[in-house]
């Protein structure tokens, strides 16, 4: 079997960079151009991937396709895709429920092979190295496994079942998400007391407490538009598991107040508790 082309859907920043990676062991790196922003144009330009003018082209002409979009459109994309009866890979790579994955493999099987893949870490530039989980068939995540080989992307294999490595996205998002927007909250009202300078010299006598971070706050305010529904997809694998969700759903609330603050905007700490007070 020769290279594979491939196709991302779309290239974001995750996106375009993983997209470039699986390039360097692939026949070619496609993305559809109808529909996106200016941006998405320079940045699918930069990393070096080939454009395509239709989804039903991007289709046809590959043999791997990688969903990467936000998680609210991870379920009407495949099912656009699946409209097309697409036959190849596809790598459900969102930040979704298990349950949401296996629909989404329910809405293209048999037609596609469907491989859950979940990425942990930041996108893959500047000597960052996310990992790539992957749960699926043998068959098909040995072929992803060499995609990214000698790549920026490591990858792990979960098992077989779909769902396993969302599950494993989502307890790591629930805590890790979670955890930045309870900073954000005790800064915020330190700061309404004059006492956020004291809050922060006593959580850096702590190792490993994002409270001695502070300055992250303003990274979360630009991230939250992607975050907010990340942890929505977590509160609702929480309930299927009988667990109480109520907390991972107050932390997207709270989330949704920095909505309009999208990444690359020059927030500063102040900036971001600002918003965060505005109902």
């Amino acid at each position: 079997m020769g290279q594979p082309t491939v196709g991302i859907l779309h290239p974001g920043s995750m996106g375009a960079a993983v997209a470039a990676c699986a390039a360097t062991n692939a026949a070619d790196a496609l993305w559809c151009e109808t529909g996106r922003s200016t941006a998405s144009v320079e940045r699918a330009a930069n990393f070096g991937l080939t454009p395509v003018a239709t989804l039903a082209e991007l289709l046809d002409r590959s043999d791997i396709v990688i969903s990467l979009c936000p998680p609210a459109a991870a379920e009407d994309l495949a099912r656009d895709i699946a409209g097309h009866r697409f036959a190849g890979v596809y790598v459900e790579a969102n930040a979704i429920s298990p349950e949401r994955a296996q629909r989404i493999a329910g809405l293209l099987e048999p037609d596609a092979t469907v491989v859950d893949g979940s990425v942990v870490g930041s996108p893959p530039v500047g000597g960052k190295t996310p990992t790539l989980y992957l749960s699926g068939p043998v068959s098909v995540t040995v072929r992803i496994e060499a995609l990214f080989a000698g790549t920026a992307v490591r990858t792990a294999v979960l098992g077989t079942e779909v769902g396993k490595a969302s599950a494993l996205k989502l307890s790591y998002a629930a805590f890790q998400k979670a955890s930045r927007v309870l900073v954000a909250l005790a800064v915020g009202m330190a700061r309404e007391h004059g006492v956020d300078q004291e809050l922060i010299e006593v959580a850096s006598k702590r190792s490993g407490s994002y409270l001695s971070e502070p300055q992250y706050v303003a990274k979360t305010a630009a991230r939250a538009w992607r975050w907010g529904p990340e942890l929505e997809e977590a509160a609702d694998t929480l309930a299927a598991a009988g667990l109480p969700p109520e907390m991972l759903r107050a932390a997207a609330t709270t989330l949704a107040r920095w909505h309009d603050a999208k990444d690359g905007s020059e927030l500063t700490l102040t900036d971001a508790l600002d918003r965060l007070a505005q109902p």
